[in-house]
């Protein structure tokens, strides 16, 4: 079912700040999204936890929302399909629809849903499809974006108006969705680096090695020496063997058993990995104590990491909400209701409920005193 024909869209009008070619022909202008680069920022949240753990923690300090509409009877059927819509294969209702939206909008930049109608074109299922299964061009105009299937950009989608696209920081005159993670690549390698290097070193003189020296007494013959050392090599590589319990080692004669580089030290790469770990929690913006990576024992969020974050979360709010409300208008209009919607979000919290209480506290104490002063005035 076509929610909206193409017949009856109106003629794009002109930009006059589009770079045209000769005779006034607009170059076709299409995202370029590189399945290698995709790849990539999966594979960064797959090789560094903290990066995936930071955009888990983005996606579940969104917050909840509730979609209002004109009329009560309206408002049930639509709380309804918001909670029971089946979403994927596995998922059900909007909020799981959103939040792997959102997820794959930070990773990627960019994130596709679609929203699946039955025959009649009522709604049957949400879907959330990967990011490179759309690609973006431009039309008649720059502002005349079309929804392509193929990364030709050559065959359009038959119903555009089933297909939510959501772009992530684009820059001016492109059609491409920035990652939160784009400029990570680089930190996160050089943290590879040391984490591989402190693997190498811990190999070299943490794992404790053991000389084990034989002197025979004097008089002793050279074939009688060789072969107490072999009793004593395979006693004691047995003893070192044992996982399940402690063995001893039991030697007769001159035997001293020392530990090789017990005196050295595995370098410290504390600090060099902190000050990574600092650039990757500063470019994603989530306070480190949420990541558990408090650098003090004391430290918890400020009034400004408060306010910082809590920005950014009404940033990404304002992308999703055209979403949702572009869903729920798909359901009411085919299910004849009137389409007028809102979106209504929680309140961000980032405070602990310890200060909530005492904040609380406090204003109730002031208001006490407030009427206690008028009623002795």
């Amino acid at each position: 079912m076509r929610l909206f024909s193409k017949r009856n869209r109106p003629r794009s009008p002109g930009v006059q700040t589009c770079t045209t070619a000769d005779r006034g022909i607009i170059p076709p202008l299409t995202s370029c999204e590189h399945p290698a680069q995709l790849r990539l920022y999966r594979e960064l949240r797959e090789n560094v936890p903290v990066i995936d753990a930071a955009i888990m923690k983005l996606v579940r300090l969104l917050g909840d929302f509730t979609v209002k509409c004109a009329d009560e009877p309206t408002q049930g059927a639509l709380d309804r399909f918001m909670a029971q819509v089946p979403v994927g294969g596995t998922g059900t209702g909007i909020y799981t629809f959103i939040c792997t939206y959102f997820d794959q909008l930070l990773t990627c930049g960019k994130a596709v849903g679609e929203i699946v109608p039955y025959e009649d074109g009522t709604v049957a299922a949400l879907y959330n499809a990967p990011a490179d299964a759309v690609t973006l061009r431009t039309g008649d105009s720059p502002v005349d974006i079309r929804l392509c299937r193929n990364p030709l950009g050559t065959q359009e989608l038959e119903h555009p108006e089933l297909v939510c696209v959501t772009l992530l920081n684009p820059q001016p005159g492109t059609l491409n969705g920035t990652s939160v993670l784009s400029g990570l690549p680089f930190v996160s390698d050089l943290l590879m680096k040391i984490f591989r290097c402190v693997g190498q070193n811990f190999e070299r003189a943490g794992n404790v090695r053991f000389a084990v020296t034989y002197n025979p007494p004097a008089g002793a013959g050279a074939v009688n020496a060789r072969q107490r050392v072999k009793e004593i090599a395979e006693e004691w590589s047995r003893a070192m063997r044992e996982k399940n319990r402690v063995c001893d080692f039991v030697s007769v004669g001159d035997v001293s058993i020392r530990a090789i580089g017990a005196d050295s030290q595995i370098i410290d790469c504390d600090i060099p990995i902190r000050h990574v770990l600092e650039q990757i929690v500063a470019k994603l913006s989530i306070p480190p104590f949420l990541l558990g990576l408090s650098w003090s024992s004391t430290e918890r969020m400020s009034a400004q990491q408060a306010d910082i974050l809590t920005s950014e979360l009404e940033y990404y709010r304002s992308l999703l909400t055209p979403v949702i409300e572009r869903i729920a208008r798909t359901y009411l209009t085919t299910a004849q209701l009137d389409p007028q919607v809102s979106v209504v979000w929680s309140n961000i919290s980032l405070q602990d409920e310890t200060e909530l209480a005492s904040a609380r506290l406090d204003n109730a104490r002031a208001a006490q005193l407030e009427q206690g002063l008028e009623v002795n005035g």
